[in-house]
């Protein structure tokens, strides 16, 4: 389909799941390539409020950005990707999409979901433990979505996908769907390439744009977001970079190390013909404890402990350990954030969380059976249960 072809996304008598021509902003018009169409999937833009976290340095002001209220089955960080990845894909034809990740992926499940909203299918691969590998993978989090809607689910272990790396996987899967007569298109884990990098690059112009509108006067000194596959802290990253923005961008990566990072941010980036050294426009810090998608009590009890005081429940994946260093760098290094205001971007995730019950319930405890008097007469017209 050439992208000068109007088809039935362009005709959509309403914005969301319209497709529709894009237009960068002028401080970023001479990247390289532009994307020619964007996808209206999130519920954009998300709200910005101040975060009332506890123990903060002096002076330090948190905000949030809310990214984990982009939608509901869409919400968090990967919509912004997926609206320029899955218009090309629509572009070329597609008729389905390949993409890969963990067990309880939410790139996956987003993916899953935007495709069915284009009517395009979808297939995953997602990696799992070896001894789990054979087995039904249950309806726990984001699989739940994912089965609902449909997605095609191919499971490996994790030593395969170390072994074998993610785009041989969906080579595998992409030669074997050619094979079939199908037209399939490829996103890589986490919607993290140049393409996807897009996504926050205009995620900067949106957070501009409400900083214009009756913000008081607000700027932020520094943006603290979660980093798993890249593509989120390429883009703000560079989007802050190209608009003279001061802001310094942190990321805390929650796998792989900070090293990996700058070199894959600098790929993604460079891909834009963007010519910067990522170590230049932003600062990485480990995150990733005991491992990826693996949480100490210490960080399960922090997102507990946030959630009660603030009301801002975190995913255990990405946003509850970035808190989490970004709380702990704090305490360490009060004057590095004495008197600054911060903008923490919330990449969503919270289904998660479902994950994480068996960790989880030895923390909360706050239920007990009601304590009713057997002696307490019956009111008449109240307490009826409707058989209906």
């Amino acid at each position: 389909m050439d992208d000068s072809t109007p088809d039935t996304h362009d005709k959509h008598p309403f914005e969301f799941l319209s497709r529709k021509p894009y237009m960068p902003h002028f401080w970023a018009a001479h990247l390289n390539p532009i994307p020619s169409h964007i996808f209206s999937l999130g519920h954009f833009p998300t709200p910005i409020h101040q975060w009332n976290l506890p123990n903060l340095p002096k002076g330090t002001v948190v905000y949030i950005k809310r990214d984990d209220l982009s939608g509901m089955q869409l919400s968090g960080n990967k919509v912004r990707k997926l609206e320029f990845l899955l218009a090309e894909a629509v572009a070329q034809g597609a008729d389905c999409i390949i993409t890969i990740g963990g067990i309880q992926s939410n790139h996956c499940r987003a993916t899953a979901v935007a495709d069915k909203y284009l009517n395009l299918d979808c297939y995953l691969i997602l990696f799992t433990s070896e001894k789990l590998v054979d087995k039904d993978p249950g309806l726990t989090g984001n699989l739940l979505v994912e089965r609902l809607v449909g997605a095609h689910v191919d499971l490996i272990s994790k030593e395969e996908y170390a072994s074998i790396g993610g785009v041989a996987l969906t080579n595998i899967l992409k030669e074997k769907l050619l094979s079939e007569g199908r037209n399939p298109y490829v996103i890589p884990g986490g919607g993290s390439n140049s393409l996807g990098t897009w996504g926050y690059v205009e995620a900067v112009r949106e957070i501009q744009q409400q900083l214009g509108k009756g913000s008081g006067g607000i700027t932020f000194d520094d943006i603290v977001v979660a980093c798993g596959s890249g593509g989120t802290i390429a883009g703000l990253a560079l989007g802050t970079w190209l608009s003279g923005s001061a802001t310094k961008v942190h990321a805390y990566c929650v796998s792989d190390d900070p090293d990996y990072f700058y070199d894959h941010v600098e790929g993604l980036t460079g891909g834009l013909q963007a010519v910067v050294s990522s170590r230049d426009i932003l600062n990485i810090q480990n995150a990733k404890g005991l491992g990826y998608a693996i949480n100490t009590t210490e960080e399960l009890t922090f997102m507990k402990e946030i959630a009660k005081a603030t009301g801002v429940v975190l995913d255990p994946v990405y946003s509850g350990k970035a808190a989490y260093g970004m709380m702990r760098d704090m305490a360490e290094n009060p004057r590095k954030w004495e008197g600054r205001k911060v903008l923490f971007v919330h990449t969503g995730g919270l289904l998660g969380l479902y994950e994480k019950t068996e960790q989880i319930v030895p923390l909360v405890g706050n239920w007990r059976r009601m304590d009713i008097q057997a002696s307490i007469p019956r009111q008449a017209g109240t307490g009826k249960v409707s058989r209906d």
